[in-house]
């Protein structure tokens, strides 16, 4: 309780901490990397010294010393040349490369950028000059910051994936329990509307009448099942989908504008496909709205089954106003909406239901602008 109240506190706490953790690690690393840098300028300094000290001895001196120091340099590059600028002599570097002046050129450059030269003097005078590159250490050290930061925004990313992840499935698992809450009260009333029709059937009411109402209320049962299966993995069963198809259809079909010409064409005989009845007809629902009103109230709107061999596709076709081919994916997104009113979980509901739950596909078939569009289903014949 005390987290929960506090959380957006603790939150920025651990941000600024870690932010400030980062921040003494990067600078004790360039602390480190100046420091190594020093020991290495240290260590070509002597060996200037001692390359001048050679230069100036006689054949009788001892030179163990000053060769072992000479020897000593086994990871810096480095490049010497004499007073007119021609190659000396070169350590750590291929020696295929270093016979190629213009190459030798280009990474005198480089070491100037890198390091101050150190010239070798002789008699007062410039004999050498002494061109050093960083060791392979010392460049690994370089980059060593920029891997950290690299590391700490992934490992900050998976951070706010796994929050921002874990944040939606207790939003989703908010809203599949408003769903079933919602079937649950919707069933209370139901039960007394189912009630009152069978009691208007004693009442000499006209037949016609008690049959729409129960259609309501049969279309109100399956809305409190829609509802109640939100969060839960649907069964499927062997059903004729011609059946299934037509019972949408035909629901639609009284309740809508006369204004709209309907037709269906569909196949003769059955078609088994593995469903979840209520889900597949609230697909079948919610393409035929999206074209009632992709038409305004007004138009020709059809329905197809169609099967080719072991597939079968239904198609859903208005003479509306069309979708632009760059939004013939974007349409099945949660919140896609170009009505003023709407939430845009039509189409994403519906592609959820096909994909997720059917193992199908779904998809904008065709569509022109301002002459209609037609979007189909995919989905295999039950064996």
């Amino acid at each position: 309780m005390i987290f929960t109240k506090h959380s957006n506190a603790f939150r920025w706490i651990i941000i600024i901490t870690s932010f400030a953790i980062v921040s003494l690690i990067l600078w004790k690393t360039y602390e480190f990397f100046q420091h190594f840098k020093d020991e290495e300028r240290n260590k070509m300094e002597n060996w200037s010294f001692a390359q001048t000290e050679f230069v100036n001895s006689d054949t009788n001196t001892n030179l163990n010393l000053t060769l072992k120091i000479l020897n000593s340099n086994t990871s810096t590059p480095m490049i010497v040349v004499d007073k007119e600028g021609n190659l000396s002599s070169s350590n750590n570097i291929d020696e295929n490369k270093i016979k190629d002046a213009l190459y030798v050129k280009k990474l005198i450059e480089i070491f100037k950028g890198e390091n101050k030269p150190i010239e070798i003097r002789y008699q007062g005078e410039i004999y050498s000059t002494i061109y050093y590159g960083n060791s392979p250490l010392l460049n690994k050290l370089k980059y060593y910051p920029l891997a950290l930061i690299l590391i700490v925004v992934l490992f900050g990313a998976v951070i706010f994936f796994f929050y921002s992840s874990n944040k939606n499935a207790t939003q989703n698992k908010l809203w599949s329990g408003m769903a079933k809450e919602t079937a649950h009260q919707i069933g209370t009333p139901l039960s007394s509307l189912i009630g009152w029709t069978e009691l208007l059937k004693t009442e000499h009411i006209n037949p016609e009448y008690i049959t729409e109402m129960e259609k309501d209320v049969n279309r109100l049962s399956t809305i409190a099942e829609r509802f109640s299966k939100i969060g839960s993995l649907p069964t499927l069963e062997k059903a004729d989908i011609i059946k299934e198809t037509i019972e949408a259809y035909d629901y639609l079909k009284t309740r809508s504008s006369k204004l709209i010409d309907f037709e269906l064409i569909v196949p003769k005989g059955e078609i088994p496909v593995n469903l979840n009845k209520q889900l597949y007809s609230w697909t079948i629902e919610n393409l035929v709205k999206n074209a009632i009103d992709a038409m305004k109230g007004r138009g020709k709107l059809t329905v197809e089954i169609s099967q080719l061999e072991n597939d079968v596709k239904v198609s859903v076709t208005d003479t509306g106003k069309g979708i632009l081919k760059k939004h013939f994916n974007t349409i099945f997104e949660p919140g896609y909406t170009t009505k003023k009113r709407g939430w845009g979980l039509g189409l994403s509901l519906s592609k959820r239901i096909i994909e997720d739950f059917h193992n199908g596909k779904i998809k904008v078939l065709q569509s022109e602008k301002e002459k209609g569009s037609t979007l189909q289903i995919s989905l295999k014949r039950a064996l």
